[in-house]
C-alpha cells in the first residue's frame, strides 16, 4: 500500500495511503537507516520525505516500519445501492453528492456489464444497470440529513432504484458483491486471464472519461467492464483476454493506451493507485515533463548503483 500509494473504497472520505503515513523507517541503498517523519500531526521542518518515499515503489529505499494515522469509528454506518439507466446519470449523481458537501465515506461505480457478472457469480438479483455502491459514516441525526439530501440528488439524476442497508450482515453482503467483481469476471470467463488497468482524472472530467472508456472497451471486442472509486476520479478497466491470442493482447494494450491518453490530455494521471511499475514507464515523460529530470536526479542521489527495483518507474 505504501510502496504504490494505493487507496481503495474509503479514500474519498479518509484519503489515500500517503495521507495515513506519519513516519517511515527506511533502509537506503547504502545501508543507512532513516526515519522520514514524526508522531506529530503536522510539521514544517525540512523536506516532506514521507511524500517522497510513499509511492516510490521500492526504487528509493526499503520500508521496514510504518507509523500510521488512526481514524475513529463512526457512531453509525449506513450503506446504499443506487441504480441508473445510463453511466452519465450515475457519474453526474456522484458529482452532485460531492458538490453538496455530503461527507460520503464510499462511493463506488459498477457499470452494467460488471453488474451482470456480479449477479452470475454472487447469485444476486441486482438491477443490471450502472450502479453506485454508497456508504455513509456519522452520528444518527447527521445521517438522517445526509440520507434525505442523497435521496433528493439521486432523484434529480433519474435514479431508478435506491436501497439503504443498516444491518451489518446486509451491508457486508453489499460490499462483498462490489469487492468480488474481479473474481466474478474470472469465474465467468474460464480459460481467460484478467488484465486490469487504472487512471485518475479531475472530478469535472469523470463523466466524459467513463463514457469514453466504455466505448473503448466495446470497440475492443473483449469482455470487460468499468469499476471505480469515482468519488476521487479513479476508475479501473477490467478486460478478459486469452494470453495465447495475440489479437486479444493487442486490443487490451490499445484500450490501456486510449484511456491513459484521454486522462493525460485532461489533467489526469496514468495511474491513480495501481502504480507505474514497468508497464506505464512510457507515459512518465508525457505526464511529468521536466519534473521527470528531478525524479531521475533523486534516484541517482539515493541509489547511484541502481540496485533498488532496477527498471521500475523511471524510463
Amino acid at each position: 500500500m505504501a510502496a504504490t500509494n494505493a487507496s481503495g473504497t474509503s479514500a474519498v472520505r479518509y484519503g489515500i495511503m500517503r495521507d495515513q503515513v506519519r513516519d517511515m523507517e527506511v533502509v537506503l541503498a547504502d545501508g543507512m537507516v532513516i526515519h522520514t517523519g514524526s508522531l506529530a500531526a503536522k510539521s514544517s521542518s525540512g523536506y516532506n520525505l514521507n511524500g517522497l518515499f510513499v509511492g516510490s515503489e521500492g526504487t528509493l529505499g526499503i520500508f521496514t516500519e510504518l507509523t500510521l494515522r488512526i481514524h475513529g469509528i463512526s457512531e453509525h454506518t449506513l450503506a446504499a445501492r443506487a441504480s441508473f439507466q445510463t453511466l452519465d446519470e450515475s457519474v453526474q449523481a456522484v458529482i452532485s453528492l460531492l458538490q453538496a458537501g455530503i461527507p460520503i465515506a464510499r462511493v463506488e461505480l459498477v457499470d452494467e456489464e460488471s453488474m451482470k457478472q456480479i449477479n452470475r457469480y454472487s447469485e444476486t438479483d441486482y438491477p443490471e444497470g450502472p450502479t453506485l455502491f454508497l456508504e455513509f459514516h456519522g452520528n444518527k441525526e447527521g445521517l438522517k440529513q445526509d440520507v434525505a439530501l442523497t435521496k433528493e440528488l439521486m432523484d434529480d439524476h433519474h435514479c431508478s432504484a435506491l436501497h439503504f442497508e443498516s444491518d451489518t450482515a446486509a451491508m457486508n453482503r453489499l460490499w462483498e458483491a462490489r469487492h468480488h467483481v474481479a473474481y466474478a469476471y474470472i469465474h465467468n470467463h474460464q480459460g481467460k486471464k484478467q488484465m486490469v488497468t487504472d487512471v485518475c482524472v479531475p472530478i469535472s472530467e469523470m463523466s466524459g472519461a467513463i463514457r469514453d472508456a466504455r466505448k473503448a472497451v466495446e470497440a475492443s471486442g473483449l469482455p470487460g467492464g468499468i469499476v471505480g472509486h469515482v468519488g476521487d476520479g479513479n476508475y479501473h478497466i477490467i478486460l478478459m483476454v486469452d494470453p495465447e491470442n495475440r489479437e486479444d493482447l493487442q486490443q487490451a494494450d490499445k484500450v490501456n493506451e486510449h484511456i491513459v491518453t484521454y486522462a493525460l490530455e485532461r489533467g489526469g494521471t496514468c495511474t491513480g493507485e495501481h502504480s507505474v511499475g514497468v508497464g506505464k514507464k512510457k507515459y512518465q515523460e508525457k505526464e511529468h515533463g521536466d519534473a521527470l529530470l528531478v525524479m531521475r536526479k533523486l534516484k541517482q542521489a539515493l541509489d547511484p548503483n541502481g540496485i533498488l527495483n532496477p527498471g521500475k518507474v523511471l524510463p
